[in-house]
């Protein structure tokens, strides 16, 4: 075991988070306008009410599956950083960099620049203020941004706020589809949509990709961990608690689209969250709906804007990223510069009007990264010098995932299929992401270089 492994990693930042803290960031990390939205995709690739909740329920086991396995790795090295942390210790610094660089330039970023367009049209349609897009977009990530430089508390406590928010619109959206829709079409229907075969397979890997970006997000609390009271303890627990609360929801409010819409109404709306609440209350329904998603997707900026800058924030630490990303603000003991870092990344981007394209570009490289973390609990579980107290909490409890290794195995080899499969569908724009993936390895070299004169 490493020297960095005896000790935290950076004992200096406020440590303010507990487990509701790490349940709720799991959860906001998860949510954000997706499910509001793009449930159709699915339905249009199957088309049957079982085949669509089965699609979305197959899709949560994979996302418990690296619960489990994110629980352990958290469990083994409560750092900040997360991932990042255990990309470096299970392979080479050079690994962890690259997957900072795909976060900062394309994965995290992009993500926020869509949402954050996301948000500014849904808040225009709503007010009518006489202003362009691009002032909400930057208004808005400009004040998340100053909220978290404010302290860890006060990132945690805004986001915690619209979590509470997005599941109450969640809520909302099940009751008044379940008790309001006057005439709704049921679930009841054919079990396939035509005779099991290879086409019937690759349907379902079809739609299982738009879910498993649904379900993508859980891995980002890890890297608040260093800012955690007992990250151990804490993170573990919230990863799972929160993914099943995620699971929980989303196939709540699946059943709803297709009890109150039925398969074919479903695949028909590319807005199947208003289409619900307009058979319910008429446009007024609609209306509140849209209130909803701008909640949803501004709590999802908010976690990200809380989580991603604690990697730029390591990178810094081990001399990876330039140097000034490690400062501390004297009084909040929060990485003021990294945020601000993330924050402005995310506002070039989002002016910019390339953000939908850079998202294509990262369908592959996410789950890239997920399987190979997945697989560093191979790794790691190998290193038996580390297995004795390297997963347990102040209580000396340890926490291990079940049915290791098959359920690793599943959830790397899960990985490995979406990854094949994005590429086979999207091959221009998948290999326009493994190419600067790729061109993160020469930065690499050069800024080790580059620190050592």
């Amino acid at each position: 075991m490493t020297s960095r492994n005896k000790t935290e990693r950076v004992p200096k930042l406020a440590r303010q988070l507990g487990l509701f803290d790490a349940t709720m960031i799991v959860m906001g990390g998860i949510i954000g306008s997706g499910i509001f939205m793009n449930s159709y995709v699915v339905a249009r690739q199957v088309h049957t009410p079982l085949l669509i909740l089965g699609a979305w329920l197959a899709g949560g086991l994979i996302a418990l599956a690296g619960g489990f396995v994110y629980a352990e790795l958290a469990a083994r090295y409560p750092q900040t950083g997360g991932q990042y942390a255990y990309l470096r210790e299970a392979y080479h610094p050079s690994v962890a960099f690259i997957y900072g660089w795909a976060l900062l330039l394309v994965t995290q970023t992009g993500g926020m620049a869509a949402v954050a367009v996301t948000f500014s049209n849904y808040f225009l349609e709503l007010t009518h203020l006489p202003l362009p897009n691009w002032v909400v977009t930057v208004f808005a990530l400009g004040l998340l941004t100053t909220i978290n430089c404010l302290g860890v508390r006060a990132g945690s406590s805004t986001q915690n706020l619209l979590m509470a928010l997005k599941i109450l619109a969640i809520a909302a959206l099940v009751f008044c589809g379940i008790f309001f829709v006057a005439e709704p079409h049921g679930i009841a229907g054919p079990t396939l949509d035509r005779p099991a075969s290879l086409g019937l397979l690759v349907a379902m890997g079809a739609a299982m990709t738009p879910v498993m970006f649904a379900y993508g997000g859980w891995q980002t609390a890890s890297f608040v961990a260093g800012e955690m009271r007992e990250p151990r303890r804490d993170l573990a627990r919230g990863l799972l608690i929160g993914v099943c609360g995620v699971i929980l929801l989303y196939m709540t409010v699946n059943f709803v689209y297709v009890y109150a819409l039925g398969a074919d109404g479903l695949a028909a709306t590319e807005t199947p969250a208003s289409s619900v609440m307009r058979l319910a209350f008429g446009e007024r329904g609609a209306r509140l709906i849209a209130v909803g998603i701008a909640i949803s997707t501004l709590g999802f900026l908010s976690q990200g804007m809380l989580t991603a800058p604690r990697v730029y924030f390591a990178m810094a630490e081990d001399k990876l990223f330039f140097k000034g990303v490690a400062r501390l603000d004297p009084r909040t003991r929060v990485p003021v510069v990294a945020i601000a870092l993330q924050g402005a990344f995310a506002i070039v981007i989002a002016l910019s009007g390339k953000y939908d394209q850079i998202l294509n570009y990262v369908v592959s490289v996410d789950f890239i990264w997920f399987g190979l973390t997945g697989a560093s609990l191979f790794i790691f579980r190998r290193r038996r010098a580390a297995v004795e107290n390297s997963a347990t909490d102040s209580m000396g409890r340890q926490f291990l995932v079940p049915g290791h290794p098959v359920t690793t195995g599943l959830f790397v080899t899960a990985c490995a299929l979406i990854v094949i499969s994005t590429i086979y569908k999207h091959p221009g724009d998948s290999i326009i992401g493994l190419l600067i993936v790729v061109a993160g390895v020469p930065v690499y070299f050069f800024w080790r270089w580059w620190r050592r004169e």
